[in-house]
């Protein structure tokens, strides 16, 4: 039949431990959450969800046509301009998600005869991106300014470097002052992903590139997700003017796509505007993913009282996400099943997840997370560890 090649490799996910599923929650959520991705904890705030109610009653349920048809409301454009002033650029357009807008962001700016220059760590959509680019791709180790170098000097056109600001698998950092210096060597262009630093770091929540100094460059183009930090929905390219106008004209995902709706254009506008008022929120969920790493880490001599004995391997947080590796893809799924009957969630990440082949517990560092709710996460999973 025609796809019964589908059962085979099913039963090798099956057996691989790599088999996923579904698991609808109920709006009362009995977990304590560490898997999400709501670092500020706005995803429930009342500002946030009155601001999603208040533009479906005022905009409809749905933009009701791409942006370039009917989809571009007054309130897409008010985020867009909140959004590009907070982070420090010139101009901003929103996108029905960060995937969507870094597929747009990719392709717009890699027309044939360039060269896109990818770190071997980037997400998925930035993958996709240069897969879908036409333009020319080189893959380049993991956080290596000068592997960027020596393939930036193999092409003479016009060049875009690709890099996610902070990892979404270890939760580590990209050089950005370093990678910079190597696109301007050369004149590339410098393409961010801030889908996990929006929110997190520079100056109240501004993102990586603002901390870096980079928001704002002429060769400097960010795209963040909305449905992090500011607990909505959606994405947006961030950069100069000239960039954003090309997006307009030429990123698909935009032109045939319909537009974000209404109520979360609100959600985020609202988050916004509440990280602009609280920019201690960013502050916050830093310290507490410092602090579950320490926990975490810590040796049986050196472990705080009030925690289990760890010495886990987790990788040091540049952000909001802590990443522990676990022994096996299969063990990890296990793993994070036992910390769920726990009551406590966590990420499970495995291949095809993990660029390295090494499975791993993800945790999300919220900003709301009570002294109690640390204690209780780090208990739970030192207490099932395999």
């Amino acid at each position: 039949m025609a796809f019964d090649w589908i059962d085979t490799q099913r039963e090798l996910r099956r057996r691989s431990g790599l088999l996923r599923s579904l698991r609808p929650r109920p709006a009362e959520d009995p977990l304590l959450d560490l898997a999400s991705n709501d670092y500020l904890g706005l995803a429930r705030h009342p500002e946030v969800t009155e601001g999603a109610a208040r533009a479906a009653r005022i905009w409809g349920g749905g933009a009701t046509g791409s942006r370039l048809v009917t989809g571009s409301t007054e309130l897409h454009a008010e985020l867009e301009h909140e959004l590009a002033a907070f982070c420090g650029f010139e101009a901003a357009l929103v996108f029905s998600s960060g995937y969507a807008a870094n597929l747009a962001a990719v392709t717009a700016l890699a027309p044939h005869g360039s060269l896109l220059v990818s770190d071997a760590g980037n997400h998925a959509s930035l993958i996709d991106g240069c897969r879908l680019a036409r333009g020319t791709t080189q893959v380049v180790p993991h956080a290596a300014p000068d592997a960027v170098r020596k393939a930036l000097r193999t092409h003479d056109g016009p060049a875009v470097v690709v890099c996610d600001t902070v990892f979404s698998v270890d939760g580590d950092a990209a050089p950005l002052t370093a990678l910079a210096a190597v696109c301007r060597e050369r004149g590339a262009g410098l393409l961010l992903d801030d889908a996990h630093g929006l929110g997190v770091l520079g100056d109240g929540g501004r993102g990586a590139p603002h901390a870096a100094g980079l928001a704002g460059a002429e060769d400097v183009v960010a795209t963040v997700t909305l449905s992090k930090s500011l607990g909505s929905q959606g994405g947006a390219v961030l950069g100069p003017a000239r960039v954003i106008g090309q997006m307009v004209d030429t990123a698909r995902t935009f032109l045939f796509d319909t537009g974000l709706a209404p109520a979360a254009a609100g959600a985020a506008l609202a988050a916004l505007r509440l990280l602009r008022r609280e920019p201690e929120r960013a502050a916050r969920a830093r310290a507490v993913a410092m602090d579950l790493h320490a926990r975490l880490t810590a040796t049986a001599g050196t472990a705080p009282a009030r925690t289990a004995a760890g010495g886990l391997e987790a990788v040091r947080p540049d952000a909001a996400v802590v990443s522990v590796r676990a022994p096996s893809s299969v063990q990890a799924v296990r793993w994070a099943a036992d910390c769920r009957t726990a009551g406590l969630a966590v990420g499970c990440f495995r291949p095809p997840s993990v660029p390295d082949g090494i499975s791993r517990l993800r945790l999300t560092a919220r900003a709301d997370l009570t002294e109690g709710q640390i204690e209780r996460a780090v208990r739970t999973i030192h207490e099932t560890r395999p």
